[in-house]
């Protein structure tokens, strides 16, 4: 990588600054050819800042900036590395950008700089990806969670975990080639417990960062149930502002929306769907059919009820369709004369969880919110837990699955053979965790997503 990136790292638009950033060999000389102040860079130690202007091809200065550069490897790439730090404005920083980039820099992809990061060996995969997570965390406790990963505690536990397998095979492997040879015998119910142990690692780490994910990406709300029964009034309610529409007439709701509000640090993604019910028309029929796509999307669902009137037939096929899903019921308007008992809901959907609330009052509210930060995460606090992504999530659980046919092949007598092949294969699943298998096609999915500058 002897090309030198550039991109402007903060965001377009008025502000107080703005940074032009560089990164790759030759990039202090780059700025230095362009930059006017004192001795320049040139002569300037890495990480001290120089006061100066930018000049354009005529010598005309085209703003007043502080420039610095980094020597490799105590950069943000680990490699040399520049920075202008000029006036906030579009012109001012796109002025900039484009000298640097006439100068011999090359416009950086999305994600690139961190990409090299990670291909200089700075920061593993796991950290490279939590770098997303501070940027993008909505609570204290969802950039704390990502702050956690970034400094490489997430890593260390997957580390350690794949170590530890990395071990026991050897010594088992071992135990196979060199059955003649001083080497101490590792019995199956020796390599048995220590599978046991690593596996339950790998299970309370999976735990943490289901848990944590929900801290990055949301927990997703399908607020769902007949028209008229309150579900847009507690929308507003749970955001504290007139979001939704809410009039008496059934059906107000035809397509969905969405909000986010944060309950106790986790982001919780609430979806108002229109009332399910026999349609119409043609724009209820659709709406029905995209509530019905959203309540099956979701990570939970709150069917709401409304507990001032008899149960429907709608209410009824509402029903048969939640059952087995993971649901809470909200009995709503309970400001009003009672017409429906909990039990009566009981014996309608049995199994789930069921709040008694009013959207008009507020009653009921925060413990329906702690409800579903439980029924998801499985605790109502997160300040344990790692502000993961889907794919070290899926990573993990494909390791523990593997972890564990580890143990059933010793068990059903399949031989240690076919045991250490499925270990072998959960260790590349915590290894592309890492990045020390990751292929171009995985890197090309992480990196895209992140932002140009970053």
């Amino acid at each position: 990588m002897k090309d030198i990136i550039t991109a402007i790292s903060t965001a377009w638009g008025e502000s107080g600054i703005a940074i032009v950033r560089l990164s790759g060999g030759g990039s202090r000389d780059l700025v230095n050819s362009i930059f006017r102040g004192g001795e320049g860079l040139s002569l300037s130690p890495p990480r001290f800042m120089k006061h100066g202007f930018i000049l354009d091809n005529e010598g005309d200065p085209v703003d007043e900036v502080l420039a610095v550069w980094f020597r490799r490897p105590g950069s943000y790439t680990g490699e040399e590395a520049a920075e202008i730090h000029c006036h906030g404005g579009t012109v001012a920083a796109r002025k900039c950008l484009e000298l640097c980039l006439a100068g011999g820099a090359r416009m950086a992809r999305p994600g690139e700089f961190t990409r090299r990061a990670f291909m200089n060996g700075r920061i593993d995969l796991a950290e490279a990806e939590s770098v997303l997570g501070v940027i993008r965390s909505r609570s204290d406790q969802a950039l704390r969670a990502a702050v956690k990963c970034l400094r490489g505690h997430f890593s260390a536990r997957v580390k350690s975990v794949n170590d530890d397998m990395a071990d026991l095979s050897a010594f088992a492997e071992a135990g196979l080639d060199h059955p003649d040879e001083d080497i101490p015998e590792l019995t199956p119910d020796d390599y048995l417990h220590r599978l046991y142990e690593v596996a339950q690692r790998i299970r309370d780490l999976l735990s943490s960062a289901r848990s944590g994910r929900f801290l990055r990406e949301g927990i997703r709300v399908a607020i769902s149930g007949r028209p008229n029964v309150g579900k847009s009034s507690l929308m507003n309610a749970f955001l504290e502002e007139a979001r939704s529409i809410v009039t008496s007439m059934p059906g107000t709701t035809r397509d969905l929306i969405e909000e986010v509000v944060t309950h106790k640090g986790v982001p919780l993604r609430l979806i108002d769907t229109a009332g399910i019910r026999d349609p119409g028309d043609l724009a209820e029929e659709e709406g029905v059919r995209r509530a019905m796509e959203a309540i099956r999307d979701a990570d939970i669902r709150v069917w709401v009820i409304d507990g001032s009137e008899p149960i429907t037939d709608d209410d009824r096929r509402i029903a048969m369709s939640l059952r087995g899903s993971c649901c809470i019921v909200a009995l709503n308007k309970s400001d009003l004369p009672v017409a429906l008992e909990i039990d009566d809901v009981k014996d309608l959907l049995p199994g789930h969880e069921i709040r008694v609330t009013s959207a008009a009052t507020g009653h009921g509210l925060e413990e329906l919110k702690d409800l579903i930060v439980l029924s998801v995460s499985g605790s109502t606090s997160v300040d344990e837990d790692f502000n993961t992504t889907e794919r070290q999530v899926e990573e993990l659980r494909k390791a523990l699955e593997l972890a564990e046919g580890a143990m059933d092949a010793v068990s059903s007598g399949a031989g240690l053979d076919a045991s250490l092949e499925m270990l072998s294969r959960s260790r590349k699943c915590l290894s592309r965790i890492l990045g020390t298998s990751a292929d171009e096609e995985l890197l090309e999915r992480i990196f895209s997503g992140f932002c140009i500058g970053k």
